[in-house]
């Protein structure tokens, strides 16, 4: 409608025009060209599409604001890898400046020449380009924060084994942006109509393992190794390995080069409980002679023990994971398991020199179905330990962390000096009744550490607690002769024998008096790990180990153990924790008096072991 307003206006000029040129000449043609075109842009004007001819500056401002401003507002495509997303062409520091553009279009030059020929000039389309305003640190921050956020890695292709099934992870092409090169692209292509999605120039990384080696294994592997049960015969009998067993211990790996190789824990094979068990029925392992002592204290054999058949990882791998690829009856092998002697029989418990108990230590405890549990199952792994001249023992290693998956469950202990649930609780009576075992039997205790308070069942200074990973009861056997441990319980007692041949005649205790008292605190536990627990006042005290041989004194060892306050604790099943009252400084401890007929030899110093916070002591 403007265009046509403009060619009627040149229209109904063109006579007067002509006259005038005749009249007033050259100088009055210019004049006139002024008057008549003004600031107003020429007929068939268009910026993006937009229409401006014959308007005005200001009207054509206006009609670039209406109709450009949406469009060089709307979000761009951005093309990155395979994706497409959208983002404000603002974000990029890019935007149109219509007052500009009017400008431009609407600015067709003063001179003469100029003016005289616009009156003139047949009507011709003219296209201006908008005036864009560039913000470039804005746009390279914004191409920085998209290849940022846009970046994918690549991943190889992988697969895994679920409940006897396999599973694909399809590999990915890792895509980074060139963030320099994106700015640039997304400046090139604003507002440029029909150009489509802006592809942003980006790197592209092949994964190691990629779609080709992935569909392989899975077809030449990971189908067929899930395609049902494997049988092995293990001493005549059939032992079953179901697609879900075997798919816990099976995996499949890039070998470095972009291949993938399958891998079976053939040890964990072994272990697992479903295989584990068909094992034992199978092919039961050897067993060690059990010792015990007559009524003239000589060991005597309690049972020769008898060999077994030994099935190795290595083994099981062997015969499993050829058979992986086959299917139907080919899924089946035979299990190599050669026959093993007995570390310990009759014969060689009088071969290694174990013909005397060489001592022996009971714990009465109250009776609690925890205690019996947790104390029963430390005993089960304790006894027929077979200790080597030279050998060290430990009570971690022996019995193993105390988990529900270990056998243990939820019982007292002590943590942050205060009784509190955890799995395990009670076994302090088996690590306190080990410690006095060898500490009669002369033996060189390498780590030990008391419970933190006192309890009032053990003997003082001669106690002994663990926690899994930060302490542990270890000695060494220095006896000259193998050491071999008999361990038994009932609910409310436990009894740990060391059977062998004595090095001393007699190993005696003293004990010296409770020195540097503190008095205990008082505080109020809360929630459902809380126990009451009653007063006693810390202490320390000495303990002495005499051996005497030939009955004379030999040798002296003192030890010496501080412990702390047992506050009073009551609980409120709602109310916070509130803090330990305050109690008084511990003196120092008082040093052991020397013993003029001990040999030259230091006494070994032993506190109360401290734990992390939080760390509980069983």
């Amino acid at each position: 409608m403007r265009r046509e307003h403009g060619r009627k206006a040149t229209l109904r000029t063109a006579l007067p025009i002509a006259a005038g040129a005749a009249v007033l000449g050259f100088g009055g043609l210019y004049v006139t060209g002024l008057i008549v075109t003004g600031d107003a842009a020429a007929d068939g004007t268009t910026v993006r599409g937009v229409d401006i001819g014959g308007m005005s500056r200001t009207e054509a401002k206006t009609a670039l604001d209406h109709r450009l401003g949406p469009v060089a507002a709307a979000p761009m495509e951005l093309k990155i890898g395979d994706r497409v997303e959208k983002a404000a062409p603002a974000a990029f520091g890019l935007s149109v400046d219509t007052a500009a553009t009017a400008a431009r279009a609407t600015d067709t030059g003063s001179d003469p020449v100029t003016v005289i020929g616009r009156l003139f000039a047949p009507e011709r389309d003219r296209e201006v380009e908008p005036v864009i305003r560039v913000d470039a640190p804005a746009g390279t921050a914004a191409a920085d924060r998209l290849a940022a956020a846009r970046r994918q890695e690549a991943r190889s292709g992988a697969i895994t084994f679920e409940d006897g099934a396999a599973k694909v992870t399809a590999p990915v092409t890792g895509v980074s942006v060139h963030a320099g090169q994106a700015a640039d692209a997304v400046r090139a292509a604003y507002l440029r109509p029909g150009s489509g999605p802006v592809a942003l120039p980006v790197k592209r990384t092949a994964p190691a393992v990629g779609p080709e080696e992935t569909a392989r294994a899975m077809k030449e592997f990971a189908e067929p190794a899930m395609s049902g049960p494997v049988t092995l015969t293990l001493a005549g009998k059939p032992v079953t390995i179901t697609p879900a067993v075997l798919g816990k211990h099976l995996t499949v790996k890039d070998d470095g080069h972009g291949r993938l190789v399958p891998h079976l824990d053939a040890q964990g094979l072994l272990d697992d409980p479903a295989v584990a068990r068909q094992v034992a029925e199978a092919a039961p392992a050897p067993r060690n002679a059990t010792l015990r002592t007559d009524a003239a204290n000589r060991v005597v054999v309690a049972d020769a023990g008898r060999p077994g058949l030994k099935v190795t990882a290595k083994a099981l791998g062997d015969a499993v994971m050829p058979l992986l690829t086959r299917s139907g009856a080919a899924r089946s092998a035979e299990l190599a398991a050669p026959a093993v002697q007995p570390r310990l029989t009759g014969a060689e418990a009088e071969r290694l020199g174990i013909k005397e108990q060489v001592s022996s230590f009971t714990v009465n405890f109250p009776a609690a179905p925890y205690r019996t549990t947790n104390i029963g199952r430390a005993v089960d792994l304790i006894n027929g330990s077979l200790v080597m001249p030279g050998d060290t023992w430990s009570f971690n290693k022996t019995v193993g962390e105390r988990t529900k998956e270990n056998g243990f469950v939820d019982g007292i202990m002590i943590n942050d000096g205060q009784f509190t649930k955890s799995p395990g609780g009670g076994v302090s009576a088996v690590a306190t009744t080990m410690y006095n075992a060898l500490f009669f039997a002369g033996v060189k205790p390498l780590e030990h550490g008391a419970h933190s308070f006192y309890i009032e069942r053990y003997p003082e200074g001669r106690e002994a607690t663990v926690a899994w990973g930060t302490l542990d009861l270890r000695w060494k056997n220095d006896s000259g002769h193998a050491i071999y441990i008999r361990a038994r319980s009932t609910d409310t007692s436990v009894t740990i024998s060391f059977l062998g041949t004595k090095k001393y005649d007699e190993i005696r205790a003293t004990h010296g008096p409770r020195t540097n008292p503190v008095p205990p605190g008082k505080r109020t536990g809360a929630g459902p790990t809380c126990e009451v627990q009653t007063p006693l006042e810390g202490f320390d005290v000495s303990v002495g180990r005499v051996f005497v041989k030939g009955g004379q004194e030999v040798k002296k060892e003192t030890f010496r153990t501080h412990y702390t306050p047992r506050d009073e604790v009551t609980c409120d099943a709602e109310g916070p924790a509130a803090p330990a009252a305050p109690a008084a400084p511990a003196a120092p401890a008082a040093p052991a008096a020397p013993t003029p007929a001990a040999p030259a030899t230091p006494a070994p110093s032993q506190a109360s072991a401290a734990l992390p916070a939080g760390h509980a002591r069983a």
